[in-house]
């Protein structure tokens, strides 16, 4: 990984920006930054070299995972000892990531910062930087969707009315360790009969029923970085309405993939799925947003909603995830991630999107 490739386009954003530093705390962008992956460190960068802080727990960690930034070991908080050396080096405007620092932490370092020094809010910089991934993320990416995409025929034949979604969902996330995986992406969602009309059904308790779909929508983290797919099979014959609405949702996912290109807007994008969904008359049961980007978390820049302005470029890895959910009857989404090309896109997820229908 070229981090010192990475903390140098951050020494520019910084420039731009009119402040001498930044002081990182979220771990993503940490591990983005610098290579450490463990859960308590910060890294102070500013036009001079990095230093991340970490407490006595990290210190061996640290020495070999941190690149490009001189490790410190702090005796106390290391966000205090991270404010107190941006006071010493005499940094007056100092960055921080204002969405992930909480009240206590902001008040705590403005407390060692004093009033010399004014406090700015740099929310964003960082994820901008990871919308588009280097050549070494694209790889791992790849590499996280192909062990994801291999679970799914293997799944299927779990998928037996009377089973459990629980019960599906753990056999999932056992496949998916035993070939290497170190954690599933979110909470795996497993929702079938009535329960697929829930964009976000968890796998529960409920029983599969003897007809109707099941939405399957999982990812696994290998590497660090994140997978995300769904699909969406019928347990038995699918009626000609059931068919009807998975034709759909895959004509809209067809639309919106085919829309994705460099200097597209994530709006564009969205709206192309949408319109398709409008010709069906089932725009007004398409709930969430067309996308987002996939990488060291599940969702990342940039988002593909209906008022997006955020410009597609080559290196963005995306989802194209419509559905629709019709309450109290059954749901269906069809989700592929895809790599932002300079000639357009390149669909990653290899599974068939074709109607599975169990018998």
């Amino acid at each position: 990984m070229d981090f010192r490739g990475r903390q140098h386009k951050l020494r520019l954003a910084l420039e731009r920006l009119k402040v001498d530093a930044v002081i990182v705390t979220h771990l993503p962008n940490l591990r983005y930054l610098c290579g450490f992956t463990g859960s308590a460190g910060v890294l102070l960068a500013s036009t001079r070299r990095p230093v991340f802080f970490t407490d006595g727990r990290y210190a061996e960690q640290a020495a070999i995972q941190v690149e490009g930034a001189r490790v410190a070991i702090a005796k106390g908080p290391a966000l205090a000892s991270a404010a107190a050396t941006a006071l010493k080096q005499g940094f007056r405007r100092i960055a921080i990531e204002s969405d992930y620092l909480t009240v206590a932490q902001l008040h705590a370092l403005q407390q060692v910062l004093g009033k010399a020094v004014k406090v700015v809010s740099l929310a964003g910089t960082v994820e901008a930087l990871r919308a588009v991934k280097d050549a070494d993320e694209i790889g791992l990416l790849r590499d996280a969707v192909e062990l994801s995409s291999r679970l799914f025929r293997p799944l299927l034949t779990s998928l037996r009315p009377g089973a459990t979604e629980s019960a599906v969902a753990a056999r999932l996330e056992f496949m998916a360790r035993k070939a290497g995986a170190e954690a599933m992406s979110f909470e795996t969602i497993v929702a079938s009969g009535e329960r697929s009309a829930l964009p976000h059904g968890v796998a529960s308790a409920a029983a599969l029923p003897s007809g109707g779909f099941v939405v399957l929508d999982y990812g696994v983290v290998l590497h660090g970085y994140c997978s995300d797919m769904t699909r969406t099979v019928h347990l038995a014959k699918a009626s000609t309405e059931a068919r009807a609405l998975y034709v759909a949702v895959l004509e809209a996912q067809l639309a919106a993939i085919s829309a994705v290109r460099p200097g597209a807007t994530t709006g564009e994008v969205d709206r192309a799925a949408r319109q398709e969904l409008k010709r069906a008359k089932l725009d007004r049961f398409f709930t969430h947003s067309t996308g987002h980007g996939v990488g060291l978390e599940i969702h990342e820049a940039p988002r593909l909603a209906a008022r997006g302005e955020a410009v597609l470029q080559p290196g963005m890895v995306i989802t194209i995830e419509p559905g629709v959910y019709l309450p109290g009857k059954y749901g269906v989404r069809i989700e592929d991630m895809l790599l932002v090309t300079a000639a357009g896109y390149e669909v990653l997820t290899p599974v068939n999107k074709g109607l599975i229908e169990l018998n």
